[in-house]
């Protein structure tokens, strides 16, 4: 089993279901006492959150260098970014290191595929929903990406900072994401991207009529295929 490095804190809830989904799946695949080998570099992401609010995208993505340089001399053998949005600085951490970084766009674009799907809604911050970055990625597979008008933008955007990044889940904020997520599959939407890894926290696969694709889930799944691959 190769050791998977985790750049994590961002937010620290949901790097916590990483190493929760990570041991879980390890259990499953291979029984036993057996457990994922892992590093974990959780970062502050207060000061992650201030780069991307002032647009130093650029700083942040020598931050996470920084980090993920860390976590290869610590022993990583591969490397996961426990978040979407700040996938917008992949290249950094990508040149920083010689060992692979797993692109979580790339890991739920061929989940989608799996399911034979052309067209999808996202959920996520409004970094990844109303820049390229992500869904470009996503449309590389051909697959068309639907995203929430402006208002509900807005509104999941809210959630996800003051709600699911400090542990807060409402059956209010639930009920708004359910409607946002009919109105995308009422325009053709066949399945939806929860595209910030907090939002699996929050929505599961029963809240919603077509399948769901938890992003973080699927990166875990990813890693643990590289992990494992002999």
């Amino acid at each position: 089993m190769k050791t998977i490095g985790l750049i994590g804190g961002m937010s620290w809830e949901s790097s916590a279901e990483y190493y929760r989904l990570l041991n879980e799946q390890v259990k499953q695949r291979l029984g036993g006492l057996h457990s994922a080998k892992c590093l974990m570099y959780s970062d502050d992401f207060e000061e992650i959150e201030r780069f991307q609010s002032e647009g130093k995208w650029e700083e942040a993505g020598e931050r996470l260098a920084d980090v993920a340089r860390s976590l290869e001399k610590g022993g990583a053998e591969l490397i996961v970014l426990c978040t979407n949005t700040m996938h917008k600085v992949i290249s950094s951490i990508e040149e920083a290191v010689s060992v692979p970084v797993l692109h979580i766009a790339d890991a739920t674009a061929k989940k989608i595929e799996a399911n034979h799907l052309h067209t999808v809604g996202l959920l996520g911050t409004k970094y990844t929903m109303e820049q390229e970055f992500y869904k470009e990625r996503i449309a590389d597979s051909g697959i068309k990406v639907l995203i929430p008008e402006a208002a509900e933008r807005d509104m999941i955007n809210q959630v996800i900072f003051d709600e699911l990044c400090l542990g807060e889940i409402k059956d209010s904020s639930k009920v708004k994401y359910q409607q946002a997520i009919q109105n995308l599959i009422d325009r053709g939407a066949e399945g939806i991207i929860l595209g910030c890894t907090e939002i699996g926290l929050l929505i599961h696969e029963e809240d919603a009529e077509v399948p769901l694709f938890d992003t973080a889930k699927i990166h875990v799944e990813a890693a643990l295929n590289e992990a494992l691959d002999s």
